[in-house]
């Protein structure tokens, strides 16, 4: 859904398939909620794949399992030094896989060096990760990791379809959701699907329902907000947490503005909003903040005066050390420190 919704936790990468020597986009976009889909449940007519009768799901993926890869001893330059994501590997108690959001996490830490490494080897890479599990959980990560890959190469095939334009429409926005909501459950099991995507797809949906909010005109001020805040219940708690912190800062920024010759007005708000001891805390930071400030701009004077006696090298140093020495002790100096080298 090129253009017009934020991509999830994967971005739209190249992927190269050796082996049939086509450049294939790999990309993952938002998708629609439960209640579009029968809206456009003829869309998956044109997106199942070939499927086993038996199971319904599609064919063992060709991009798994390939024994005659060479894995590079070191990791990719963009993964050196990083965490491979854990909690992952999560099993019933019959031993099978319990497909959760790390899981993916995992094939995209790989896959996001797509470039630097080629598919095969990253696909190897994962698997090497997979082998960590007994059986039956080894084996049904690897078929995850197989629909997986081949839902994502659908998924170039469908955006290909929009073409470039941007699609600003909520309605447009909507049908192309669902159409990627049941594209994932063609070639992933809903248990699946639903832990790979389930919170991408409710803020994506929510997405639309802002734009749809946003751009009705029949809508008064006041029946708006009350609209997008009954839209937001339908997010995950987690994510409504974080957008009421989020606009609990928005509307601190503003108070501080609106109240900056004030201090007592601003710290009665800081109470009201926040309660009295994190006020207390929030109010001491802010001191701490400002006798800093206050401090390292005394201290940049007094340094461009250092530079105007024209001292350099060692001597340079010294009176720069003597200076930050006045000035700072402790964890103050060290990030004068940083912030000098920085200059």
């Amino acid at each position: 859904m090129r253009g017009f919704l934020r991509f999830s936790t994967t971005a739209l990468v190249v992927m190269a398939l050796v082996a049939a020597g086509v450049v294939i986009f790999f990309g993952d976009n938002p998708a629609p909620s439960q209640e579009t889909v029968d809206a456009t449940a003829d869309t998956e007519n044109s997106v199942v794949p070939l499927s086993d009768s038996a199971s319904g799901r599609g064919a063992p993926s060709t991009l798994v399992g390939e024994a005659t890869v060479v894995v590079p001893d070191t990791l990719p330059a963009s993964l050196a030094g990083t965490s491979v994501p854990g909690g992952w590997a999560q099993t019933d108690v019959n031993g099978s896989l319990v497909p959760t959001p790390q899981l993916r996490q995992l094939f995209e830490y790989y896959l996001a060096a797509l470039g630097e490494e080629t598919l095969p080897q990253l696909v190897a890479r994962i698997e090497q990760a997979l082998a960590r599990l007994e059986e039956p959980a080894r084996s049904e990560a690897l078929d995850t990791l197989g629909d997986y890959l081949d839902y994502k190469l659908a998924l170039g095939d469908l955006e290909a379809t929009y073409g470039r334009d941007a699609t600003t429409n909520a309605e447009d926005m909507q049908r192309r959701m669902a159409e990627i909501r049941a594209l994932r459950r063609t070639w992933m099991d809903a248990q699946t699907a639903d832990a790979f995507f389930a919170t991408d797809e409710a803020v994506d949906q929510f997405q639309v329902e802002q734009l749809r909010i946003r751009t009705d005109p029949s809508l008064s001020e006041k029946e708006r907000e009350q609209a997008l805040a009954e839209a937001e219940k339908a997010l995950p708690e987690p994510l409504r947490q974080a957008r009421r912190e989020t606009r609990k800062f928005t509307d601190y920024q503003r108070a501080r503005s609106e109240f900056a010759d004030d201090p007592d007005a601003l710290r009665a708000w800081r109470k009201e909003r926040f309660g009295a001891e994190a006020a207390r805390e929030l109010e001491k930071v802010e001191a701490e903040q400002q006798a800093w400030e206050a401090k390292w701009q005394a201290y940049s004077q007094d340094l461009a005066k250092l530079d105007d006696m024209g001292l350099a090298g060692p001597e340079r140093k010294a009176a720069i050390d003597a200076l930050r020495d006045d000035y700072f002790e402790g964890a103050d100096k060290l990030r004068a420190e940083a912030l000098d080298s920085l200059r």
